[in-house]
């Protein structure tokens, strides 16, 4: 398994050889320091950082990657494991090594990915739900769809914000991939992490209708602005004529912009907004009001769609790293790594299918 470094890295041990010595040595050509190769210097922005070999003083002789972390800056992470490719054996497996490989999932040729697990967190339980690779290899061309797409969903609702992300991350990565003819790749992975920690609680007003406050993860704008990590839906009241009325403030009025465009063609819909500015503070405010006859009393699901279905614009900036992982069975080419593209290909495929139903 990864170890954990008190400075923050993380430690994978050296696999024996041959694997173990040509991961090191894919690490070490990525990252050296007189590295001049644009190709391989466009790969480190898809890989985490590599910060040498370390052995334990007690053990000299084992020796592990030093890498960078890539959860570390998340509160509740959700980490999903993808092999790519439609070979998980290099061109050097032998007939046994094949023959295990294929069948383990046979699907892989044909699909091109397999889930090999996840770990979700659940805002409603406020727990992990994991997933291990039996579940990936259960998956079918049918339902591979269904089965990605828990990775995704909080508890609440599936984060669009975050397949949207996703895909762009993983379109960049398969840019990559069809400009360069130096590498090719086997068993290798993407990792995909992202915040899961969308803090609800549930608060009952004297009507006894429920709603919910919510606290938002970092990271949601784009340009370097953050939004405000205590921005709150608030119920104010329940009105004579039956409707929720409920506030959502927001510090920062890039993103009221933002968000000013898509709200406006709920003009049809039950949703009306109402913006007022307030001089003092320069806080742009925003009233919500759910007729509650539409939302046969529950406001619940309404605030979930307020506060989920953004603008692309935001969606893109979403809390979100892929990287790519696992480099055993990386050789030197001189074609297109075809199996890892067709593997990027339909994944992106079935997020694009998820993010669209």
């Amino acid at each position: 398994g990864i170890l954990q470094h008190p400075d923050g890295t993380v430690l994978k041990q050296l696999q024996p050889p041959p694997r173990g010595p040509r991961e090191q040595e894919f690490y070490n050509k990525v990252y050296d320091s007189d590295c001049c190769d644009s190709i391989l210097l466009e790969l480190r922005e898809y890989l985490p950082k590599y910060f040498g070999v370390w052995s334990p003083p007690t053990a000299p002789n084992d020796t592990y990657l030093k890498l960078e972390d890539v959860t570390r800056k998340f509160n509740k992470p959700c980490i999903m494991d993808v092999k790519i490719g439609q070979k998980s054996y290099d061109p050097y497996a032998s007939a046994e090594k094949i023959q295990q490989q294929v069948s383990k999932y046979p699907l892989m040729e044909e699909i091109g990915f397999l889930v090999l697990g996840m770990r979700v967190y659940h805002v409603s339980s406020d727990s992990y739900e994991t997933q291990n690779q039996h579940y990936g290899r259960s998956l079918t061309k049918e339902t591979v769809k269904d089965g990605i797409s828990k990775f995704f969903h909080s508890g609440y609702c599936l984060r669009k914000d975050v397949v949207a992300a996703s895909i762009q991350k993983v379109e960049k990565i398969l840019e990559w991939f069809e400009g360069q003819t130096q590498l090719n790749f086997y068993a290798s992975s993407l990792l995909f992490v992202y915040e899961g920690s969308c803090q609800a609680t549930t608060v009952r007003l004297s009507d006894g209708t429920l709603a919910e406050k919510r606290r938002v993860p970092k990271g949601l704008l784009s340009g370097g602005d953050v939004l405000e990590y205590n921005n709150n839906i608030h119920v104010i009241n329940s009105t004579e004529n039956g409707k929720i009325e409920a506030s959502v403030s927001k510090g920062l009025s890039k993103f009221y912009a933002l968000h000013k465009k898509s709200c406006s063609k709920r003009h049809h819909s039950q949703l009306s907004l109402k913006v007022e500015n307030s001089e003092q503070d320069n806080v742009w405010k925003s009233s919500t009001c759910i007729t509650q006859e539409h939302l046969n009393g529950n406001v619940l699901p309404q605030l979930e769609k307020v506060f989920y279905h953004m603008p692309a614009e935001t969606k893109e900036s979403a809390n979100v790293e892929v990287r790519m992982i696992d480099f055993a069975h990386v050789f030197p080419s001189n074609t297109k790594d075809e199996g890892y593209i067709y593997g990027l290909k339909n994944l992106i495929t079935v997020l694009q299918n998820i993010l669209d139903n």
